[in-house]
């Protein structure tokens, strides 16, 4: 069975309460088409009880004018017949009427529906989504290093559009469910009042059934929507991860593993489905007892002549099955009651979810950064109980090249990670220029550090685009300057459409050698005055790597610059090297100083000559 994917948690739990009226403050600002919706639904229910009462009317016009004994009928709204016109003639002119109101009703149905989804998919989903988009944006790496991005993503599409079904299938709907029920009730009532009584006195096993199947199906909607956030991460993955599966020949292996996720989707689907089908028939069986009783018991009262009225017991036949569909209403609204609520739960969680890292009121703009950065006695840890840094203490001077060393997980990226103030420390602080970073303002610090990472990361859009992504004003020729800073402008230029060239995802048509030089280049172009390489040649080969090396070394120039790598070819460019050795400065040094005084950096300087040696060895 796969793993599940890891799950947005909330600190807090969430009330149907606090769901509701949450939501119902999503809807309200946009109150403008939710009470012309509304309003549309009253025009609605209005006119269905004239159509029913005018057929009434065409009724007792035609008993009447068959038995003159019959009691004369009595028109709608004050209205009365010229006195010359005959039976045939009010009948045509109320049928007229019943058409016409029919059609107006058309074309207010029509009108409802625009206005619902005007409301609804063109401006509650996009806000949704913008918010959470925004809010995601924000958050900091800690929630992206704890939480699956299969759930992320199901958050922002699945429970987006889910959210705004208590909009449409709960309030819109309730509410012209509640006024159908009490208006069409008080016309049966007005007709006869023991009889819709006794129609109406299934509401309360219909109430009970509703209250019961409610409690059942929100934890199955969250259950499925947590199973969905694993089927969706396990085909991420396998697509992400295809070259590997390929290579090992696990094509079987990795079906299996999707079609048994897909299964326990399917099957937590069935279980929904089932519930719902079971509640569904309750309720369309106490509807139709209703009508059981009404043939039944208004039968016997017609009969026994205790309902006065003609067409009475018609219109009540009509009036009450207009009643039973708003009743059979309850299971969708139920459904879309709790398939919004599971899923405003989720989008709230990411809403709600605190930030980590922001800037502080009052924090201040930096002027521009001269590279002075100061770590004073830093721990820091992605949990409290397990600090990966400990105690770290060192000061860089502007301009200088500043080698991190360490075996893996020894707090390298973790370090790295703390200066653009990715995460805050537990303990001790950071400086830039003599300024606690946490008193800075966050965006404008970040846009003095450029960044380097081992993988690079391109958008699958222009060269151009994608060099300027931090600098989104940048000229054509400021952006050229950054290329041929990093060695990049002669291989941009051999591309078919040179910097207009869009890439594919990822920039999968480029070597990793010329993806690494594009990075470069992007991080160059705002000329940042602090630089970050996280091992930037870690996965290339030797050539490409002096080709990276070339464009770093013109790229550190005049810069303040951290690099982190394993290899001495870079490090040793290096003004001074922190070796790091489980989470704690061990040593600290130049090149030459360090490769002489034993520790991991003087190990690893021998292993690295060694290998050159044997293959200058294999070479000769």
């Amino acid at each position: 069975m796969p793993a599940p994917a890891p799950s947005i948690k909330s600190s807090r739990e969430y009330p149907t309460g606090e769901l509701v009226r949450r939501l119902t403050g999503l809807a309200w600002q946009y109150r403008a088409d939710f009470l012309l919706s509304l309003g549309l639904s009253v025009v609605l229910l209005l006119l269905g009880l004239i159509g029913l009462q005018l057929l009434g009317v065409v009724i007792d016009v035609i008993r009447h004018a068959l038995d003159a004994s019959q009691r004369p009928p009595q028109y709608p709204l004050g209205w009365t017949p010229p006195a010359g016109w005959t039976p045939l003639q009010i009948v045509v002119a109320l049928s007229a009427a019943i058409v016409a109101q029919a059609l107006l009703r058309a074309v207010l149905t029509y009108a409802y529906n625009l206005t619902t989804a005007r409301l609804t998919q063109g401006e509650i989903v996009p806000d949704l989504r913008d918010r959470l988009y925004a809010r995601l944006q924000r958050l900091s790496f800690r929630f992206f290093d704890v939480h699956g991005s299969s759930s992320i993503f199901n958050r922002v599409t699945g429970d987006v559009q889910n959210t705004r079904l208590f909009v449409d299938g709960v309030l819109l709907q309730g509410l012209n469910m509640i006024l159908t029920l009490v208006a069409y009730g008080v016309f049966m009532w007005r007709i006869h009042p023991p009889l819709t009584l006794a129609c109406l006195s299934v509401a309360v096993p219909l109430w009970w059934v509703s209250h019961y199947y409610s409690g059942r199906l929100r934890p199955a909607y969250l259950c499925n929507r947590e199973l969905s956030d694993n089927l969706v991460q396990l085909f991420t993955e396998s697509i992400r991860g295809m070259q590997t599966i390929k290579g090992f020949a696990a094509e079987p292996h990795e079906i299996r593993r999707f079609e048994e996720a897909n299964g326990l989707v399917s099957s937590q689907q069935r279980l929904i489905f089932r519930d719902l089908s079971v509640f569904t028939l309750a309720t369309q069986l106490l509807s139709q007892l209703s009508l059981v009783i009404l043939f039944s018991y208004g039968g016997w009262l017609y009969v026994q002549d205790q309902i006065a009225l003609g067409a009475g017991l018609v219109v009540f036949a009509g009036l009450l099955q207009q009643f039973n569909g708003q009743v059979a209403n309850i299971t969708t609204i139920a459904n879309s009651v709790q398939q919004s609520l599971a899923a405003a739960r989720r989008v709230f969680e990411v809403l709600d979810m605190p930030l980590g890292v922001e800037t502080r009121r009052g924090a201040v703009a930096p002027g521009a950064l001269t590279g002075r950065i100061i770590f004073d006695n830093v721990t820091f840890g992605y949990s409290a109980q397990e600090p990966v840094l400990r105690g770290v203490s060192f000061e860089t001077r502007p301009g200088q090249i500043v080698g991190i060393f360490g075996m893996t997980g020894a707090g390298k990226s973790s370090l790295l990670g703390l200066i653009p103030r990715f995460y805050d420390p537990q303990r001790g602080r950071i400086l830039a220029d003599g300024r606690d970073l946490r008193d800075l303002d966050l965006d404008a610090y970040r846009r003095q550090i450029g960044f380097v990472y081992q993988e690079s990361f391109l958008f699958s859009n222009t060269v151009s685009a994608n060099i300027a992504f931090g600098s989104p004003h940048a000229t054509h020729e400021q952006i050229e300057r950054a290329a041929r800073i990093a060695c990049a402008h002669e291989f941009i230029s051999a591309l078919p459409r040179g910097y207009g060239t869009v890439l594919g995802e990822s920039g999968v048509d480029l070597s990793g050698g010329q993806r690494q030089r594009l990075s470069i280049a992007r991080a160059l172009l705002p000329e940042p005055p602090v630089l970050i390489l996280d091992d930037p040649t870690a996965s290339v080969d030797s050539k490409t790597e002096n080709e990276i090396i070339t464009a770093l070394r013109a790229a550190m120039e005049g810069r303040t610059a951290f690099v982190v790598s394993s290899r001495l070819s870079l490090l040793r460019r290096a003004d001074v090297i922190l070796v790091l050795e489980n989470g704690r400065l061990a040593q600290t040094g130049t090149h030459e100083q360090l490769a002489r005084v034993p520790g991991p950096y003087h190990q690893t300087a021998l292993l690295q000559l060694m290998d050159l040696a044997d293959t200058e060895g294999r070479a000769a």
